[in-house]
């Protein structure tokens, strides 16, 4: 009787791991970029009180067993690469990325994160960097006196300065993707970094070998469902409940035994 109150507490603790990646969720249902995410369950090992398939007498056998389980636990969160929506914001350095692949950029120490933001920005050196002004990889540099700027669909990055009607290349814009995105480990800051589980991060210009292309003046909403989350939220909320109504009728059942005795 006393295993029922264990395996509600593991029930409790797994709907509120729930219950905290859905609330991320919707807390960056806002976020330039940002990528939900899902709770794995598996269920625990099984007290094996009964075989199936023992001998119950010399012709016949036990057709089920008798395995009582102990509850249940969180293995993971994964992260779905699903396409956000694509919003226009008239920005010319904005970027959003249509299909796969991340953009990279170099971390003050400098390791290489990737990102979904494509917010870009020139920094006082003329430098494009992220909103945290982080220099992109390969980095870019405008020239001084810049008239217009242009990000191809492939991204080539041109720019004309003031008294120049010819637009000139300054850089491409490199996407890096990775044979498992979910494996790469979120950091904050919209950045991921590279992992064993994701692998290594496969490089190239955008619309070849797989890669996503980009569109200039738009970025990339987050794929966070509002709607879908709620009803998460509800579901977690009602076994949430039913556990702790577990747990009460346990205790109800032993105060009925002590009651008796």
């Amino acid at each position: 009787m006393f295993s029922s109150l264990w395996i509600a507490k593991t029930g409790l603790d797994a709907q509120q791991t729930q219950m905290d990646v859905i609330s991320n969720n919707l807390a960056n249902a806002s976020t330039t970029g940002f990528k939900t995410s899902r709770a794995s369950f598996q269920d625990l090992m099984y007290q094996n009180e009964g075989q199936p398939g023992s001998q119950t007498t010399q012709q016949t056998q036990s057709p089920t067993g008798l395995l009582l389980g102990t509850g249940v636990k969180v293995v993971g969160t994964e992260k779905l690469f699903t396409q956000g929506a694509i919003t226009q914001t008239g920005n010319s350095l904005d970027v959003a990325i249509q299909g796969d692949g991340f953009i990279q950029v170099s971390l003050p120490d400098g390791t290489v994160a990737y990102t979904r933001d494509g917010s870009l920005h020139e920094d006082s050196t003329g430098q494009i960097v992220t909103g945290d002004g982080y220099p992109l990889v390969p980095s870019i540099t405008l020239p001084a006196n810049v008239n217009s700027i242009t990000i191809g669909t492939d991204g080539t990055v041109s720019a004309t300065s003031n008294g120049s009607t010819k637009p000139t290349q300054i850089g491409v814009i490199q996407l890096a993707n990775f044979v498992n995105p979910a494996g790469l480990q979120p950091m904050g800051q919209n950045l991921y970094l590279e992992t064993q589980s994701s692998g290594t991060a496969q490089t190239g210009q955008p619309g070849l070998n797989g890669m996503g292309t980009l569109a200039q003046g738009s970025l990339e909403s987050s794929n966070t469902s509002v709607v879908a989350e709620m009803v998460n939220m509800i579901e977690a909320q009602r076994t949430y409940e039913m556990n702790s109504k577990s747990i009460s009728a346990v205790d109800d059942m032993l105060q009925f035994v002590i009651n008796k005795t």
